[in-house]
């Protein structure tokens, strides 16, 4: 039995390249589709590889690996070859906590070719925090802001900013806010206008969006 097909034609026909979600994938499995994609002598990003499953891959794949364990990303192949990193596509993270799914966002950009500027800890509690950063926010033409807890950074940076908010709620809080239901409610609810959302925790989802949304912007 064949536990995975390649979709090598994805980029052809959706402009994003297939990636690895690699959760409740075991490392035998991750490293036989990462050496089905190195034989054809394709690229591919890694998504949620925590660092214990890494630590076990086998060594010859784990060393062909870019490995980041921060957002528990990794990149098989040289990240954007022959090209100069796109601007345009900026990221915010209301706090310290929110970083590993902005990391992913970051990652996930950066293999695709586009530099991912990340403004951290900007929150609406301490609002100054974000209001002292919005003369570099408003340059980017797209900006994912991921947010936890209430998710109260999405409506107020929107309406702050031209660029649209893809709105990437996060699973951080205390009780009723953990698991990011109510910070993805609150993105949905959003009376400011230009807010979009994402599932919760999905940072790769919203740097692919940005992506498309910043290419059908230069047709």
């Amino acid at each position: 039995m064949r536990e995975f097909r390649l979709d090598l034609d994805r980029a052809a026909r959706t402009g994003i390249p297939e990636a690895v979600f690699c959760e409740h994938k075991s490392a035998a499995q991750i490293a036989a589709i990462g050496n089905a994609v190195a034989a054809a002598a394709r690229r591919m990003l890694f998504t949620r590889m925590r660092p214990e499953i890494f630590e076990v891959l086998p060594a010859d794949f784990r060393d062909r690996l870019d490995y980041d364990p921060n957002s528990r990303t990794a990149t098989l192949g040289v990240t954007a070859p022959g090209q100069e990193m796109i601007e345009g596509i900026g990221i915010v993270a209301a706090g310290t906590s929110d970083l590993p799914v902005a990391w992913e966002a970051a990652r996930t950009l950066g293999f695709h070719g586009y530099a991912a500027p990340l403004t951290a800890d900007v929150g609406v509690t301490g609002l100054w925090r974000l209001t002292d950063q919005l003369d570099m926010l408003r340059q980017h033409r797209i900006i994912i802001a991921v947010a936890g807890m209430e998710g109260a950074l999405f409506t107020v940076l929107a309406g702050l900013v031209e660029a649209p908010v893809i709105a990437v709620p996060c699973s951080v809080g205390y009780g009723v806010a953990a698991g990011g239901r109510v910070a993805l409610d609150v993105a949905l609810a959003s009376c400011a206008p230009g807010v979009v959302a994402v599932n919760i925790d999905n940072g790769f989802g919203a740097a692919t969006a940005a992506i498309k949304m910043f290419r059908s912007l230069q047709r």
